[in-house]
């Protein structure tokens, strides 16, 4: 069975997470802003800006209409049922078992040569299509 509400400790919990996100991800960008290579900080101050922006909209979704959430929004935000959290959990695991192989074949392409920040994007492209997709495969499946 759904949990549709929020109880208090849970919105404090997230108050709190949420501002500590805030306050780490502004501290570490603006520092690789001033220290890191190239546009690094600005790249991780507009990744987190969309990462946070996409969370904020999926908690409102929760809050005004859990009639109409998804399946990943109710398991990522632990309100949904046992099903929700089956789903996300084989997802995961999933994706932990080819994060491995995955991480090698970058670590292995780099030491022939390839440049280092396209390996790397190209691995976190990977990881986040392998979740999405085990994730898509799973719900259907059960």
């Amino acid at each position: 069975m759904s949990t549709e509400r929020f109880t208090g400790k849970q919105i404090a919990q997230f108050l709190v997470t949420f501002g500590a996100a805030i306050a780490v991800l502004l501290t570490v960008g603006l520092l690789l802003r001033e220290h890191g290579p190239g546009n690094m900080g600005n790249g991780l101050l507009q990744g987190a800006a969309f990462g946070l922006v996409v969370a904020a909209v999926m908690g409102w979704r929760l809050a005004k209409r859990p009639q109409s959430v998804t399946t990943f929004e109710r398991a990522w935000s632990q309100t949904g049922d046992e099903r929700d959290d089956a789903v996300l959990t084989r997802a995961l695991a999933v994706l932990g078992l080819a994060s491995f192989p995955l991480t090698a074949t970058a670590a292995i392409a780099i030491a022939f040569g390839a440049s280092v920040e396209m390996c790397l994007a190209l691995l976190l492209f990977a990881e986040v299509g392998v979740g999405a997709l085990a994730f898509l495969v799973i719900n259907r499946r059960s």
